[in-house]
């Protein structure tokens, strides 16, 4: 029997996209890059969050998006230099992730400033599950009950964070699934480019675009004269975010959608210590079962795909 298009189990893929082939291993190095990712997109969170107590947040957005795109020149000149050609076969998937990069970080960094960073955390832990329902739709590629209950758990888990009522689901929760459903846009284009396209140069037009939108929002916002904390802040969250962009834009291209994506759970763990360290938000009870939860479901399934592999 044919299985119906949105099936997590559907196995042939539309005649449009010709995924690439994986390599023994790649599942595991993309879930190492999707780690690292996490761990620089929270701590750029933090410092953002932080940088703009004082700081109107498209000034914010511009200023951090053009030193980013000064160290992503220096990263590429030790790679031979970057190449800002992109192919016919690629323009518009280039222009599909911009705008979902785009939209999903001005959504993002708006509920930021508003919501704790744990909750908000939180919120976009439903990304995954999206993810890779997305990717069965447009890649074909098989889910099994085991990789699909691991992340079901780690959903569980989510969802005694959030507790629904709990007064957490506000207008900046929907504000923040609004920047979930770009961000699965952003990831599924990422797919779609061929290998001859660098993940240094996917990077590099998704700091442009951001940097260019926040510099046409500031000028309605306005601008303060940043101090040295502001501008020391501001290099640390370029420099967290550019690991971030390079390694998640990696992660993505490496291995199997499906596989990879639960990995961002790590970003919850992320956040919950900032929350901590920097801005004073104890977790309790129920954020701490929930995130054991989400925790253990990550390491169910790399010791899975490790059985897969030794079969």
């Amino acid at each position: 029997m044919r299985a119906p298009l949105m099936s997590p189990l559907r196995r042939v893929s539309p005649a449009s996209v010709t995924p690439q082939p994986h390599a023994p291993g790649d599942n595991l190095r993309g879930a190492l890059l999707m780690t690292l990712s996490m761990i620089g997109f929270g701590c750029n969170d933090a410092a953002m969050k932080f940088v703009t107590q004082d700081m109107p947040l498209y000034q914010a957005i511009t200023m951090r998006g053009l030193t980013m795109m000064v160290v992503l020149w220096a990263l590429a000149l030790r790679e031979g230099g970057l190449s800002l050609a992109v192919g016919r076969g690629n323009r518009w998937s280039m222009v599909l992730r911009a705008l979902g990069e785009v939209g999903s970080t001005l959504l993002f960094l708006n509920a930021l400033q508003v919501m704790a960073i744990g909750d908000l955390s939180a919120v976009m832990q439903s990304l995954p599950l999206v993810v890779m329902l997305a990717a069965a739709m447009f890649f074909g590629e098989r889910l099994g009950p085991r990789r699909l209950g691991a992340v079901l758990v780690g959903l569980v888990g989510v969802m005694m964070i959030l507790r629904p009522g709990s007064g957490t689901f506000g207008i900046w929760a929907l504000v923040a699934l609004g920047s979930v459903l770009l961000m699965v846009l952003r990831d599924i284009v990422t797919k779609m480019f061929s290998r001859d396209v660098s993940s240094t140069t996917i990077a590099f037009y998704a700091a442009l675009s951001v940097t260019v939108m926040g510099g046409v929002l500031a000028l309605g916002q306005g601008a303060i004269m940043p101090n040295l904390q502001h501008l020391l802040l501001l290099l640390l969250a370029s420099a967290f975010l550019t690991m971030g962009y390079v390694t998640g834009v990696a992660a993505m291209r490496v291995g199997e959608i499906s596989y990879v994506a639960p990995f961002r759970y790590t970003s919850l763990i992320v956040a919950i210590a900032a929350g901590v360290a920097i801005f004073g938000e104890w977790p309790d009870i129920w954020t701490w079962l929930g995130s054991a939860l989400v925790v253990a479901a990550g390491i169910y399934v790399i010791w899975r795909e490790a059985q897969l592999e030794k079969q």
